[in-house]
Order: structure tokens, then sequence, then C-alpha cells
């Protein structure tokens, strides 16, 4: 037997390596054009693969996956140097020189030659083509190919897409780096506008650390390649089409993007370092929206939104989102601007979405990207239906260090990067101080994002020059990098000498463009007026939010009313519901002809169709939210034969515009800040969300804390948002009770949202339209609102039809007409489903005409003036009661009893019924629970 038969050429194979043979056989099987042209002819003239019974591998190869045989052939030689030429595409990046401050120490043992018992000699013999396909013309042959390789992943830019499972994908982005297409050359007008930019970042951070000595501006130095690469990368985006950029940053660079990306004045931020009037600096062409609160923030928090193309080369939106010192938690909210930014919402159905209307840019730092949760959740979602963007620019702004902490102690991977591989988002590292290949960087991220709508993250590694602000000494905490930075010239001085030594520019001309930017920026400071503005120490809302709540008539007439709800439940005749739903929902076929009430899910579907047909589009998400947590929703219906979906509020008549419900993923802060950018950017959009049980909120406090109780009074930033929290007492433990309502009321202050616990279908009704009759005016606010579980099918929850067709949404609701008022001692406050439970005790309780009850649908604002009314009628009460089912220290009761004291008839005593002050929300035993529940709502009853 020798090598002219298939038997004994395919025996010169073994092991691994006849494993990988095996394995490209399969491949040309199945498709023959999809492998190399090289093998395709083995395999047409040898045939099958046939397993060796003899010869012993070699050893202590790199790679104990591929091992050559005793004797090797041509064609196991060609095998090792592809496999070689794969170790290169795999591992190359872990030899790259991407780190400014060390020279490449990286691991190079998987892609040495030797490794793989491979000589020059043996890879001369290699057609080129079987390694590198894509390579110019210039490579020759196997040795050529792979030493084209190694140039292309191991330099100051590396690629990681190993991880990539799309086929399609991955042979794009190896086409695209290996044919050399992603390296443009530029031209030397473009390269004097790389350094111009360069010295204009660099000119800004040196003008502000001399004139604003020890003042905290976030030094953009050692990254300063970032600017060029964002604004490199949001031209390309705008020749595409793009009409809006989305921005989201944490502090460090924020000055410097706000100043080139966004064309904010120098004048404006130097006034602000300055403490100086800054209102007759801004542009009077009003091309930069520049708003700012009552209270205030920081300068290194503001956003901005630039319009138009104000003379620079951008001619879109740019929106640079405000940000908290929580730095990544502005993720998901600027993926909520993009999300409402590519929604057309003026239609029925879904809203169309056009990805490439608007796109997202988040730079990350590197400690951040790795450590915090919020980018995960971030990245999960890019590519859900109710949430994807069409694909996000990541950037890393990594400083190797976070405050003063080392990589080794913030991170258990080898790069901050790497939490995306777990996502198949392709990973590019490069090196900060190569800025043209920063813009190659750009440019090759945004191609992949047009092509594909998927995220991509650029990892652009660099340091930071001085310590976490200017005011900090890094060289306490980390002496030896801070060696190596105060010895290491800056970008702009590096790129200069490079053009210099290229001929593009002699070192005088880079000297006067350096000493141009310093007068550019001096003439700007010297436009800001001397002395500190007088501080606005009142810090007043305007007038529009002190106004507190609109009262507003929110009644439908019966007529349109029973209109769609008879097209609420016309399926189509083809579309089969699941039998035991029809049933249940058919019950509301006939409620408006006295068959029945308006349960809970029911007053809402009608909402819902009321907001459409006044033209208002509706987002509507949250966990199990299509179906509701309680089963009681089931808005989207499926047919119970094919699965499909049918939403019959897509199909009412007389509506052009947009409804769209999704269930979310588990993610509660993620999904928050998404539901709130949307919003913020589509302020016309009822956009609700719902968490599965209230105390999932908990999970999303930050979202609550820093954006939607507060952004209005930091940054003028309004929103509409509707958060419905499931709350109420079952006995189901202290997880599933709770919707933390004293958390929302603790931010409760100068009118910055509703908090409401509604007891009835009916207010539940009026409440959703009155939020979405406020959208269109200065008055809106969001609205926190605990929902019930236990009074969605409650017949003393449900409601007549003549509750949705007259009135409005009514701030607190009276028990029951007291004939004699004069024989009230006690008037009984509660608000929410205890109010419920309280008027079944009441319904088999004696002699209650001393009782007086009322329930505080809304909380916040507290509705003063209805109360002080209503207790003036009461001359002879002794007590003003406050019942709750919360412990004493959580639910409403610290919150109202000031105002109680404040509104109480003279020497009126004002008490508290409910559970003891606890450290958790409730009791784990139903038992114990219904026994507490008796005994407070016994005890509310009870004539002293």
């Amino acid at each position: 037997m020798n090598a002219t038969t298939p038997k004994g050429f395919w025996e010169s194979f073994s092991g691994p390596n006849l494993g990988y043979v095996m394995d490209l056989y399969e491949q040309y099987l199945e498709d023959p054009e999809s492998i190399d042209e090289e093998a395709r002819k083995v395999f047409d003239q040898w045939g099958a693969p046939a397993v060796s019974e003899g010869g012993s591998p070699t050893q202590g190869q790199a790679d104990i996956s591929f091992q050559l045989p005793a004797n090797p052939t041509i064609f196991s030689k060609m095998v090792a140097a592809v496999k070689l030429a794969d170790n290169i595409r795999t591992f190359g990046h872990l030899a790259a020189d991407i780190n400014p401050l060390q020279k490449p120490v990286g691991d190079v043992r998987r892609i040495e030659l030797g490794e793989f018992d491979l000589t020059e000699e043996d890879l001369k013999k290699v057609p080129a083509s079987f390694i590198c396909p894509d390579a110019p013309k210039r490579v020759k042959n196997g040795l050529d190919a792979i030493n084209y390789l190694k140039e292309v992943y191991t330099q100051k830019v590396a690629f990681e897409f190993d991880h990539i499972h799309d086929m399609e994908e991955k042979h794009w982005l190896q086409r695209t780096v290996e044919s050399g297409s992603f390296f443009r050359e530029l031209s030397r007008k473009q390269k004097i506008g790389i350094l111009k930019r360069l010295s204009d970042v660099e000119g800004f951070e040196k003008f502000i650390h001399r004139t604003f000595v020890g003042q905290k501006r976030f030094s953009i130095e050692g990254l300063d390649a970032l600017v060029p690469l964002m604004e490199q990368m949001i031209i390309e985006a705008v020749k595409t089409g793009v009409k809006t950029v989305n921005i989201g940053m944490a502090h460090r660079g924020r000055l410097n993007v706000l100043a080139h990306i966004l064309e904010k004045p120098y004048e404006l931020i130097f006034a602000e370092f300055k403490h100086a009037s800054n209102k007759d600096l801004i542009p009077s062409e009003g091309s930069i929206g520049i708003t700012y609160g009552w209270t205030g923030d920081v300068k290194y928090h503001l956003g901005a939104d630039r319009k138009g193309q104000n003379g620079g080369p951008i001619g879109a939106r740019i929106v640079l989102a405000n940000n908290p010192s929580h730095l990544e938690v502005a993720d998901p909210v600027v993926e909520g601007y993009t999300r409402a930014a590519q929604d057309n919402r003026n239609k029925t159905g879904y809203p169309d979405r056009d990805p490439d209307r608007a796109f997202a840019i988040l730079v990350h730092g590197d400690a951040a990207f790795a450590g915090q949760g919020i980018v995960a959740e971030t990245l999960n979602m890019s590519k859900l239906n109710g949430y994807g963007t069409g694909g996000t620019i990541h950037i890393i702004a990594n400083n190797n260090i976070g405050f003063t902490t080392e990589t080794y102690d913030s991170r258990s991977t080898k790069y901050a990067s790497d939490p995306a591989k777990g996502y198949e988002v392709p990973i590019l590292h490069v090196n900060a101080d190569d800025p043209e290949a920063c813009v190659q960087a750009a440019l090759f991220a945004y191609a992949y994002r047009e092509k594909f709508h998927k995220d991509f993250v650029i990892d652009l590694v660099g340091y930071r020059r001085y310590g976490h602000n200017e005011m900090d000494e890094p060289m306490v905490t980390n002496p030896v990098m801070y060696h190596a930075v105060h010895n290491h010239p800056t970008v702009r001085a590096i790129y200069g000498e490079q053009l210099a030594k290229e001929g593009v520019l002699t070192a005088e001309e880079v000297k006067t463009i350096d000493e141009a930017v310093q007068k550019k920026l001096q003439a700007a400071y010297e436009k800001v007026p001397d002395g500190e503005a007088e501080p606005d120490t009142a810090m007043e809302p305007p007038e529009n939010v002190k106004k507190g709540y609109l009262s507003m008539e929110t009644g439908v007439p019966e007529q349109e009313l029973r209109a769609w709800n008879a097209e609420l439940l016309a399926w189509p005749e083809n579309f089969h519901v699941f039998k035991k739903l029809a049933r249940i929902l058919k019950r509301r076929e006939h409620v408006f002809d006295g068959k029945g009430k308006i349960d809970w899910a029911h007053a809402e579907a009608l909402a819902f169709a009321a907001i459409l047909k006044d033209g208002v589009p509706i987002r509507f998400t949250g966990q199990d939210t299509q179906r509701g947590t309680f089963a009681q929703r089931n808005l989207v219906l499926h047919d119970e034969q094919t699965g499909e979906e049918y939403i019959p509020h897509h199909h009412l008549s007389g509506v052009q515009t947009s409804f769209a419900i999704y269930n979310s993923p588990l993610t509660e802060a993620g999904v928050v800040g998404f539901e709130y950018g949307y919003n913020v950017f589509s302020p016309d959009t009822l956009v609700i969300w719902e968490a599965q049980f209230g105390d999932f909120a908990n999970m999303a406090q930050v979202m609550f804390d820093q954006f939607i109780s507060s952004g209005r009074a930091k940054w003028g930033q309004k929103s509409g948002l509707v958060m419905m929290l499931p709350h109420g007492y079952e006995g189901q433990g202290p997880e599933h009770s709770s919707g933390r309502v004293e958390r929302f009321l603790q931010l409760a202050a100068e009118n910055n949202w509703t908090v409401a616990n509604v007891s009835t279908a009916g207010q539940y009704f009026h409440i959703l339209r009155r939020q979405a009759k406020w959208l269109a005016k200065e008055e809106i606010r969001p609205l926190i609102l605990m929902t019930p579980k236990s009074l969605l099918r409650h017949p003393l929850a449900s409601v007549e039809p003549s509750v949705l067709t007259d009135g409005k949404f009514h701030t607190v609701l009276e028990g029951p007409g007291t004939k004699n008022t004069d024989a009230v001692e006690r008037i009984l406050l509660c608000s929410g489903k205890v109010a419920v439970d309280l008027e079944e005790k009441l319904n088999s309780a004696e002699n209650t005409s001393w009782l007086h009850t009322v329930r505080v649908e809304q909380i916040y604002p507290f509705p003063e003036q209805e109360l002080k009314e209503i207790f003036a009628r009461f001359k002879n009460a002794k007590e003003i009661v406050w019942m709750q089912e919360e412990p004493k220290n959580m639910g409403s009761w610290s919150f109202v009893e000031p105002y109680l004291r404040k509104l109480a008839p003279q020497g009126a005593e004002i008490r508290y019924i409910g559970r003891p002050r606890r450290s958790s929300p409730s009791e784990g035993d139903p038992v114990v629970h219904k026994k507490e529940q008796n005994r407070i709502l016994t005890e509310a009853i009870t004539r002293p």
C-alpha cells in the first residue's frame, strides 16, 4: 500500500489532525465551494479520509488539538499551516502592540512556526490562497501569507471575533481585515485634520488646567484619540443617512466631547468654571440645546442636544445624554432614546422601525464595563424585539485603572471588553497613541454595524495622565504606572512628529497649529464676564411645575366605549383563542347591556382604546405584560393551534397610531432606564413599565433616584413615564407584597411625580386617561402607580360602565354618605387594596354611624384641599386615623402624618392603625398574615 492509493494517502494522518481533515471533508460534502480550492482538489482526487491504523503523532506542540503525524506529507504540512493561520487569527491579539505604556510582551507561543513543526521552506510550498485567500496580491506564497497575517493581527490594532458563531459575520470580519480594506489610505488633508483635532483636544485640556487650577474636569488626556475616533464615526454614519446620533458617556472626556463633538462653545464651558453668568453665551441660532433644571448639576454630568449643521462637518442631530455619577446607568437610557428615534409611531400596530435613522455610541470606562452589571443588561437587550436598536458601538475608554484600582483588583478577565464575548459582539483593541488606527477602527466598527445591525466594541487602550480627577495625586497609589505616564509624550506630540517625518507638515507648521488653538481658547475666555454670577439660592421650580396636578375630564361617551368593546372581542373567524380564555373574555360582550361590571383589565383595555383614538401612541412593557402576571390582561392573543398572535388593539377603527406591547427581559434596571429614555425622546408617547411584583423595582432603584425623580430638577428633562407596581398584602410573603411606596414618597417633592394607590377599575381608567392627556403639557410628570393583585377580579373593585362615561379621576373617594355628620367620631383614611378589605369588613358590621371612611387614591401630590373640605363637615370628629397594611415604618404613614396633623380639626387626635415597625415588609406565613390583617381591620372599625 502506498500514497498512490486513497488509503495509502490518508494513512499519513492520525489523531486530532485526522479529525480536522474529516471535519473539513464533511464541509466539502455539504458545499464543495465553501472550502479552499486546494483542499477541494485533494478531496476530489483522494475521496473520503480513511482511519489510519498506524503512525504515532509528534509531541510537544503548542496546540494539543493539532499534532502532525510521524511521517508528514505535503498535505499534512498544509493542514498545519492552516491551523497556524487560525491561531494567528484567534490568538494574535495576545502579542499585539495595543498598550501605549508597554512594549509588546504578549504570548506568541501559539503563533510560532516551530510549534507546528513547520519551516519557512515548508510554508513556501503552500499556496498563499490556502492560508489567506483574501490577502493582497503582494502575498505570493504560504510564508508570505503567515507573515502577512502576523502583521495584520499583532500590530497596534488587534481583533477578537473567534467567538462569533454566525459564519456570514465571521467571514465578513475576516475578509475585511485580511483584504486590507479595513486600512483605508488617508489623504494629506485627512491626516492634517486629525492633527488639528488632537491639537484642539489637548489644547483645551491644557488651557483649563492652567487657567482653572485645581478644578475638576476629568481630563481626556491619554485617550485624546477618542474625539477624532467618534467624530469620524459620526461623519461616516451621516453619509449613510443617519439623522440622529445618541451618545452616552461618563465623566472622563465629557467636556472635550461637549466642546468638539456637540460644539458647545468654549466660552460657555469657561463660564461654568468661573461660576459666571452664561445666559448671553448660548448661541443665538439655538442649534445647541442646553437645558438646566432649577437645582442643577456639576458641569461634567451635563449633556447637550446639537441640532443641524452649525457650520461643522456633521449634519445630524447629536445628543449627549445627561449622566449621574453611577457611570454606566445612562447606557439603557441612551438605548431608549435611540429606539424612540427609530420608531415610526404614526400607524396602527407595532411601530415601523428603521435602524438606519439613528444609532447609539456608548463610551464606557474600563473598570465599569467589566464591573457594572447594567452593562450586561444593556448588551442582553441588543437583539430583543422590544429593545434592539440595530447595533450600538461601544467604546471602552480604557485607561488601565479604575479610580485608584489596578486591573488585577477590578476584574477577573484579561480584557475589560471580555463580557461582550458572551453576546457574540466583535471586539477590536486599538492603541490610543495611533490616531490613524483609531480612525480606521471607527470606520470598521460602523461598517459592521451598517451591514449586520449588531453591537460592536472598540477597546481604546490608553492611559490617564492625571489622577481620577485633577486634585488626586496618583503617585500615592499607582507609582509604577505614573512613572511611565510622566515620561510618556502626548499623542499630539507623537503624531505631529510622525507627520513631520512623513513630510506631511514641517515641525514649524505643527507648532503653528498648536499656537492657533491656544489663541482661539484665550479669545473665548476673554468673552466670559468677570466676576461670579449671583447664585440662585432659592432654586424655585418653574410655575408650570408648581401648579401641581391638573384636574380634567376623562370620561368617554358610552357609544364609543360600546363600539371599541365590540371590536376588541371581534377576533378573525379562523383565529382560535384558547377556549377557556375565550369564554372569560366573551363575558365582557354584554356589559353595556347591564350584564356584569367592568373589572380592572377590562377598564385598562378600554382606556388604551380611548388613548389610541385620541392619537397618543402607547408603549407598554414588563415581565409577562402581554398576558399579565396574574393572567388578567391578555392583550396579545395566541391561536391555540398555530401559535399565531393577534392583538385586538391593532385593529380598532379610526386609530392611526401605534400600540406596542412587549414582554421584557428579567432586567429591571436596564428596562426602566430604557423606557425612561424612550419617553424622554418621544414625549408624546404614553410609555408604561410594569413590574412583575412591585418590589422587583428594587433592582431599578438607581433609575428612580437619579433619573425619574430628579431629572427635571437637575437637567430640565421632562418625563411622563408610568410605572405600575403590583402592591398589596395577600399572604404571599415579604417579596410579593410591597411595592415599597414609602421609597417613592420619600423622593416626592416639588411636584416631581404622582404617586397613586387606586382602589377601583374606574379610578384606574381615569388616571391612565389623565396621564395621556397631560403628555403634551408642561405640567407633565411621571406616574408611580401601585396596582393590585387580588382586586383585579374583585367585585368591589369592579365598576358600572357609567363610571367610565362620566367624570374624571378623583384624588380621594369617600365611603357611603353619612346621614348624621355630627355623629361621626372617627374619620378613617386608607389607600389602595386595604380600602376594599375594609369595605368587605364594614358590610358585615353593625352600627357604624360613628365612622366615616375616606380613600386617599393619590398620595402625592397630597390632596390637602379635598381633605380639608371633608374634615370641615365633621365638627365632632375626635380622631383622624390612618390605616394601612404595611408596617408602620413603611407604607404611607410617615409621609401623610405631617399633612394630617396640619389639616386635622382642632382637638382631634391623629392615630395610626396597622402593622408595627418591622425590618421585613410582611409575614411569610399566610395563616399569620390572615390573622394580622383581621386584627388591623377589626381595630379600624372598633369604637374606642
